[in-house]
């Protein structure tokens, strides 16, 4: 059999996932919000939300309606639905209890809503999932000697509240309000440059490096929240290539998948 795999989410780890499944042969699909949160944006294929299409390392991913789902997987694309809800689960003609697998990638960090419908099979990414009680297994998220392993009883580690790494790699929001780009992802900046800004405040540099990440123009933000990544190495390769981690948690993801699999045909 080979399954539907519905992605929820299109963020840069989501898009490891459905990238490394999709390279394999999977039938991928991914569920967006309206306004993707994404800022590593050039490896998301959450972008296809605002562009149309978006392509990550040759792949490319469509916004697709309802009616022309079907058409993107025969394409050879990964079809992209604003569907937040899960709602897919509900049409018959284009999902099966019996055939499709949910992914959450999402990231919520927290105990996530049942799904709609019953599915084959459900894995969850990183904390908020535990094994046995709202997913069939759960994909560790968090760098260590444990990230992309495969729980199929417990939870992965909490969520530690802080960013890995650098913290002050991360940038955040001073305002509410929109964020105004002054910098493009993949340019180089030197410590103390302003990079963006919301209404009259700014978002400046922390230290030189690369800007790897930046949350788009047509998102709302609210204050504190992470909206930009800088990063010290200087590799514009870092702007174009899905990360180790996110191939990493794909690796625990197939593995999933196949064992699944295998379970379903013995």
């Amino acid at each position: 059999m080979k399954p539907l795999i519905i992605i929820r989410g299109g963020g840069d780890l989501a898009s490891g996932v459905a990238l490394r499944l999709h390279q394999v042969g999977f039938q991928v699909a991914i569920l967006e919000l309206d306004k993707p949160l994404a800022v590593r944006r050039t490896v998301s294929f959450s972008e296809a939300v605002y562009e149309g299409a978006q392509t990550v390392e040759g792949v490319v991913s469509r916004l697709v309606s309802a009616d022309q789902f079907q058409v993107a997987l025969e394409a050879g694309e990964i079809p992209l639905v604003i569907d937040p809800q899960a709602n897919i689960l509900n049409n018959q003609f284009l999902t099966s209890p019996k055939s499709t697998f949910v992914i959450d990638a999402r990231l919520l960090k927290k105990e996530p809503e049942p799904l709609p419908a019953n599915v084959a099979l459900h894995l969850g990414l990183g904390p908020g999932f535990t094994a046995g009680s709202n997913c069939d297994a759960v994909i560790e998220s968090r760098r260590s000697h444990t990230l992309g392993r495969v729980y199929w009883q417990g939870a992965a580690q909490p969520d530690s509240r802080q960013p890995e790494g650098d913290t002050r790699r991360v940038l955040r929001a001073p305002a509410n309000g929109f964020v105004q780009p002054l910098k493009s992802i993949g340019d180089l900046c030197r410590e103390g440059e302003t990079i963006a800004k919301v209404g009259d405040a700014i978002i400046v540099s922390p230290f030189d490096g690369l800007l790897r990440g930046l949350i788009h123009p047509r998102v709302e933000v609210a204050a504190g929240l992470k909206v930009g990544d800088i990063d010290s190495r200087t590799d514009p390769d870092l702007c174009r290539l899905v990360s180790d981690k996110a191939l990493a948690v794909a690796g625990g993801v197939l593995e999933a998948v196949l064992v699944k699999l295998r379970e379903m045909e013995e």
